[in-house]
């Protein structure tokens, strides 16, 4: 779905970079591409010398062709993109294009800790084929990352990008919270596509979208955890982990939430949250992936310093599977 976008009550800090934005080429932002739906932030399978396993991710990638994702996040936390070489991040973004159906969507995570370096990868990702970018907060500085500098970062970022750009708030990653005030602000630039929010605070969900409800501002939960609580107060799709294991699952959620069948919305989302919080702050990727084995997929381990999970973590994972019912 297409839309025409208008920059309305732009700050002075957004204004100052119309005249740059005009000038720019390949700007896809006068119109809005549509991000309902679910997506998986892929993992990235290492062979046992750690370096990118392409066909294990090759192998991956026809299994998902065969879900009804809106599209794949690559790149992604989950994806291990700071253990990764730019090099390495570019070429899977590669390897996804070239497998991937031209009716789903490529998000690529582009960010970098300095503005210059997230504008540098940003336009390699889009010459490598993403449709969209995700570009997480800035944080290694977290103590001077307030409003005015994130809304610059991410402002030049959008300017300079050649496709539209996704926010991307983690602060279980991060340390650092894109603040409401700056999401809002940053809705006005015709670039700023939507926000994946991870944070899990449905309040602050449902108030970014009815501060940005004018600005055509599309807002993906960044967790099966709280995924129908985000649709019923007005997200548009999910960026969940836990669709690399149960993605069908995931995905008739989004449809039992879109169209309105709540209560059995509910007792499938109850049977997510364990499963969901053991792949995630629990336990973290090393989980995700061995559970991907369980279920058919090629997880594997992950690159150091990444550990593999105890016998003793493995045993949780499995019974937080088990006592919901999926395995």
């Amino acid at each position: 779905m297409l839309c025409v976008r208008v920059w309305r009550g732009l700050s002075p800090l957004c204004r100052g970079h119309l005249s740059a934005w005009k000038r720019s080429q390949s700007r896809t932002a006068a119109s809005r591409l549509d991000l309902s739906g679910m997506y998986p932030p892929i993992a990235t399978p290492f062979t046992p010398e750690e370096d990118v396993d392409y066909q294990k991710l090759e192998g991956n990638l026809q299994k998902y062709a065969k879900i009804p994702f809106k599209g794949l996040v690559v790149q992604g936390s989950n994806g291990e993109y700071p253990y990764l070489t730019e090099e390495e991040r570019v070429e899977v973004v590669k390897t996804v294009r070239r497998s991937l159906p031209t009716d789903k969507l490529l998000m690529a995570g582009s960010g970098c800790e300095s503005t210059r370096a997230t504008v540098q990868l940003t336009e390699k990702m889009a010459a490598a084929g993403a449709d969209v970018v995700l570009v997480v907060t800035p944080c290694f500085y977290k103590g001077k990352m307030d409003g005015r500098a994130l809304i610059q970062h991410f402002t030049k970022v959008a300017d300079s990008s050649p496709v539209p750009v996704v926010l991307y708030s983690v602060p279980a990653n991060t340390g650092l919270e894109l603040p409401l005030d700056a999401v809002v602000q940053l809705s006005q630039h015709p670039n700023v596509l939507g926000l994946k929010d991870s944070g899990g605070d449905i309040s602050r969900i449902g108030l970014i979208v009815h501060k940005t409800k004018t600005q055509d501002f599309q807002v993906l939960a960044g967790s099966a955890g709280f995924l129908m609580a985000a649709y019923s107060v007005g997200a548009v799709g999910g960026v969940c982990a836990l669709a690399n294991v149960l993605g069908r699952e995931l995905c008739e959620l989004e449809s039992l939430c879109v169209s309105g069948r709540w209560e059995e919305a509910r007792g499938l989302q109850q049977r997510l949250i364990e499963p969901n919080a053991a792949v995630t702050r629990k336990l973290g990727v090393p989980a995700l992936k061995q559970a991907m084995e369980w279920f058919g997929f090629h997880g594997g381990a992950c690159r150091s310093p990444l550990q593999p999970l105890t016998e003793a973590e493995t045993q949780q994972l499995r019974r937080d599977f088990s006592s919901n019912g999926w395995l």
